[in-house]
């Protein structure tokens, strides 16, 4: 006996319906992703660009331009760095006396360079997001053909012998 009929869910249900179900599930979680990393990526540069902050002139990469993004952050936070170390004659904070007037000065930097970082991982989080946002609606996708192929699967009205 060979059996033609279409392939079910443990509790009698089409399984091609339980695929598309899952399907559709996984292209909206994709999307939301999608969504929430792109605007995510766009509030802080947007935020970044109001504070029309531009990279130093001696900075090894993006010179005179406005930080608006993951790259021109970290160009800054590295000249903020350089700055800091030139001022404190190579000392970081911790190693500095308490009463070193450039204490102030490098832990200003210290502060300047953590928020510049702090922007350049989220724009590391919404690239993350986004680009798992658009595999996850990849695969949903794909779910959905497989779906689309399981429900032409006609059950047969009897065995054959």
């Amino acid at each position: 006996m060979t059996d033609t009929s279409a392939p079910t869910t443990a509790a009698g249900k089409p399984l091609g319906s339980t695929v598309r179900l899952l399907s559709i599930l996984v292209i909206i979680a994709g999307l939301v992703m999608l969504a929430a990393g792109a605007t995510t990526w766009f509030v802080v540069q947007s935020q970044l660009a109001d504070e029309r902050i531009t990279v130093s002139d001696d900075a090894d990469n993006f010179a005179g331009k406005q930080i608006k993004g993951p790259f021109t952050a970290y160009a800054e936070a590295e000249v903020i760095e350089k700055h800091a170390l030139e001022a404190s004659g190579g000392k970081t904070y911790a190693e500095l006396d308490r009463e070193d007037p450039n204490r102030q000065v490098v832990m200003t930097g210290s502060f300047l360079r953590s928020s510049l970082f702090t922007s350049v991982v989220s724009f590391g989080v919404a690239a993350l997001a986004m680009g798992l946002g658009v595999v996850l609606a990849l695969i949903g996708y794909a779910l959905l053909a497989v779906s689309r192929q399981l429900n032409a699967i006609t059950p047969a009205s009897s065995s054959t012998s």
